[in-house]
């Protein structure tokens, strides 16, 4: 099954962490999604770099990442170019690499909806046609 959602490096932080002010909200939106949801490379990248050096959080990490939960978005050296046209774009905010990576696989895979506790930078951050992203979850902490 295609994926219908994008995942981001906080929202998969939050789940794991049940001290984090947004695991309660975040666990209970991941109840409610379809599996797998896409991601790429640079925020497994992320993921595992902020886990730091703690065992049980990397362990946790990935089991997370071995559950079917998530697949990543294969992206390719021609398309490198769309990333560095993206972080230009919003250089102001800034956009980071695994953002741009996230930007790129929605527009090419036409996914609309994130999984992020990113809000401000996503709903900033526009598909092509100008189109806004559709942030989960809905609510804030």
């Amino acid at each position: 099954m295609a994926p219908d959602a994008l995942i981001d490096t906080g929202a998969i932080l939050s789940i794991l962490d049940t001290s984090d002010t947004w695991h309660d909200i975040c666990s209970s939106t991941l109840l409610q999604l379809q599996f797998p949801m896409l991601t790429s490379e640079a925020v497994l990248t992320e993921l595992f770099y902020l886990t730091g050096v703690s065992r049980a959080r990397m362990e946790a990490a990935w089991a997370f990442v071995n559950s079917g939960a998530i697949v990543l978005g294969k992206i390719e050296n021609s398309e490198l170019k769309q990333m560095h046209d993206l972080m230009s774009r919003y250089w102001d905010r800034p956009m980071d690499f695994a953002d741009a990576t996230l930007v790129h696989l929605a527009n090419r895979e036409s996914i609309d909806a994130i999984f992020t506790t990113d809000h401000d930078d996503f709903a900033t951050y526009r598909l092509a046609g100008k189109r806004r992203f559709r942030i989960l979850p809905v609510e804030r902490p």
